[in-house]
């Protein structure tokens, strides 16, 4: 694909894909979901402005370090005019995001210690089961692994 002249003020699907490492049918995602938008030609074909190619990449780096569409959403929504984030809005989101990343870590960190032991899902099948869990007292926390889950939940907005 030609690459359009670093002029251009609007790119086309392909172009967006092809600079942004992102397929068209993910950007076509992120449009329906609300964080980027396009405009239409006469044709009906889309046209992106040139710096969705940077609220592209801020969405994708926040999906790599763990953060929900519903939160970069949110985060995005939070700019003057639906503005593409600047170095300081970046800055000011990420640090915003922290504690859910520390949270992220935490899990990860009790999920690689503990891996060959019980997780507290209540099976009993495992011998040490019954050590970790007697009785399947977990339980009564709800449903799925409950020694290595952590609440993302608490505290999502705290530094």
């Amino acid at each position: 694909m030609e690459m359009p002249s670093w002029k251009a003020k609007e790119l086309t699907p392909g172009q967006l894909s092809e600079r942004s490492g992102v397929a068209v049918s993910a950007l076509h995602f992120y449009e329906r979901e609300g964080l980027i938008v396009s405009r239409r030609t006469s044709g009906n074909q889309r046209r992106y402005q040139r710096d969705t190619l940077r609220r592209v990449a801020f969405i994708r780096i926040s999906q790599r370090v763990g953060i929900p569409l519903s939160e970069i959403r949110e985060a995005l929504g939070t700019l003057p005019e639906g503005r593409t984030p600047n170095r300081a809005d970046w800055e000011g989101l990420s640090t915003g995001w922290r504690r859910h990343l520390d949270l992220r870590i935490e899990q990860l960190e009790r999920l690689r210690d503990n891996l060959t032991g019980c997780i507290g899902c209540g099976c009993l099948s495992l011998e040490g089961c019954a050590l970790a869990n007697p009785h399947d007292q977990l339980a009564s926390a709800g449903p799925g692994a409950r020694v290595l889950e952590v609440d993302f939940g608490a505290g999502s907005g705290e530094k």
